[in-house]
């Protein structure tokens, strides 16, 4: 990762409306993420934890799918591009995470800053023809159709657990620790 991840770090707003504050903590985990990842190589990005076989490596390769899989295909019921279109997930459910360890270091700051990119779009899109209030495109097996408010609650979930898996992964590689990205 790198320093456009820091340029990126806000705090959501102290006091501001509802979409401001989804936009601005997604961001922060976001950033707080990418500084975890950050200037690593090969064997950085392939450590793991005790018995664990997560990776940083598998990390960035799997919240690039998940950025893609909310904001292409849930949010605007798009199919998902290259590489995941290519991927069976039911055949290989585990297909980011053992793949990633086939991936340079490059490749997966890659994918994950072009997910966060289209992401960043769909989002500004979404949130100026309706706001958090509107249904998106999926429909859940029982046949709810969430709100984008609960789409982005559910992304925010899914970075605050996996950058607790990266503080610990990346502490184990070099010491780094720390909530969130020097200034």
């Amino acid at each position: 990762m790198s320093d456009r991840d820091r340029e990126v770090l806000t705090e959501p707003p102290v006091a501001g409306n509802e979409a401001d504050t989804l936009v601005g903590s997604l961001e922060r985990q976001r950033a707080t993420f990418a500084w975890k990842c950050a200037d690593l190589d090969e064997a950085g990005l392939r450590a793991t934890v005790g018995l664990s076989t997560m990776t940083l490596g598998g990390l960035c390769k799997h919240l690039a799918f998940v950025e893609d899989y909310y904001f292409t295909f849930r949010l605007n019921g798009e199919a998902l591009g290259p590489p995941f279109d290519a991927v069976d997930f039911d055949a290989e459910p585990d297909w980011e995470w053992r793949t990633s360890l086939d991936d340079s270091p490059a490749s997966l700051y890659a994918l994950w800053h072009g997910a966060v990119a289209r992401s960043r779009i769909a989002l500004a899109e979404a949130l100026a023809r309706g706001g958090p209030d509107q249904l998106i495109r999926h429909t859940w097996p029982d046949g709810r159709t969430p709100s984008l408010r609960r789409m982005m609650v559910d992304l925010i979930e899914e970075y605050a657990r996996h950058t607790g898996h990266a503080d610990l992964i990346r502490e184990s590689v070099d010491g780094r620790t720390g909530e969130d990205p020097p200034a």
